[in-house]
């Protein structure tokens, strides 16, 4: 049975992770040194956490599974990094809208990667997220093409998608100590990229030492770790539906705190995306559990596959 314990760390931790764009906004660094320092910070934690706990480590056990999360850490970091970049040229709300892209990827991509069906539902969420991404970037297209911004945010939805497959793969190995490995992959594509770039950064402006250490310990560490303890109560349908709070938060957080706004049809185009993305993954013909209610959704198979 669910608690409401379990309910207020998972919505939590979603929150925490909707204001990366808010707390990123306050440090006076470039992109990659921000994930850097997130991804160290974060990984250092989660390491502490699990010796804290004396978790017992899986991945001696699975060495092909921590391959797949190694090569997901990867994924994370590049993706972390073309995310950060595209707030600074695009804004927190835009950057997020495109960037969460990532999983309508993965669900076009899953018939040829993971032999799934492809549904009506599936086609019709993907569908709507073509359609609201044309209306989120329909500025830029009247100007001639897509801005440097969009593309930054564009990739990292691409790596973002990666990221999910290497996940998914990676099925002996979950927790905090997925989360670690991930971090630890992301920290160290981070820092090769910044020592073929120049070196990794000496110093830190005073004003951005305290927003550092919220996006490390605060965004990363702590809010994992509220993730992963409320999701294990949780039905799989709900975490589902509850997970596209953490993107519509990151848009509401960018409208209150910088003071940030869509025109209408971007938001026509914003809700469209956030809808197909989540139709297209709830609309399976599964029993979603939604609090004390049961329903059951319709499923439509249009292709041979297996789920």
């Amino acid at each position: 049975m669910c608690s409401s314990k379990s309910y207020i760390k998972f919505i939590s931790s979603l929150l925490i992770f909707g204001s990366n764009g808010i707390v990123a906004g306050f440090i006076a660094l470039k992109s990659t040194e921000i994930v850097f320092y997130r991804s160290l910070i974060g990984s250092v934690f989660l390491i502490a956490l699990l010796s804290v706990r004396k978790h017992r480590p899986a991945l001696l056990k699975n060495r092909r599974h921590f391959l797949y999360l190694a090569a997901a850490g990867v994924s994370m970091g590049a993706s972390w990094m073309f995310l950060y970049e595209a707030y600074n040229l695009v804004g927190v709300s835009m950057a997020t809208l495109i960037y969460y892209c990532g999983p309508v990827i993965v669900m076009a991509l899953s018939p040829f990667i993971f032999k799934e069906k492809l549904t009506l539902p599936k086609l019709m969420g993907f569908a709507a997220v073509l359609v609201g991404m044309f209306l989120v970037n329909s500025n830029s297209l009247s100007g001639g093409g897509f801005s440097s911004g969009i593309l930054y945010a564009f990739a990292g939805a691409i790596f973002f998608a990666l990221m999910m497959v290497f996940n998914k793969k990676a099925t002996g190995i979950t927790g905090l100590e997925n989360s670690a490995i991930q971090l630890f992959g992301a920290f160290a594509v981070t820092a090769f990229f910044l020592i073929l770039n120049g070196g990794l950064p000496t110093s830190l402006p005073r004003q951005s030492i305290i927003p550092v250490l919220i996006i490390g310990i605060v965004n990363t560490g702590i809010g994992t770790a509220l993730y992963f303890s409320g999701m294990k109560a949780l039905p799989v349908q709900t975490i589902a539906v509850c997970g596209y709070i953490e993107p519509l938060s990151a848009l509401i957080f960018s409208v209150v705190f910088l003071s940030e706004h869509l025109t209408a049809p971007q938001i026509t185009g914003a809700a469209l995306i956030l809808s197909g993305a989540a139709a297209g993954e709830l609309l399976s013909g599964r029993k979603v559990r939604l609090g004390y209610v049961t329903i059951k959704l319709p499923y439509v198979s249009i292709a041979k596959g297996h789920n």
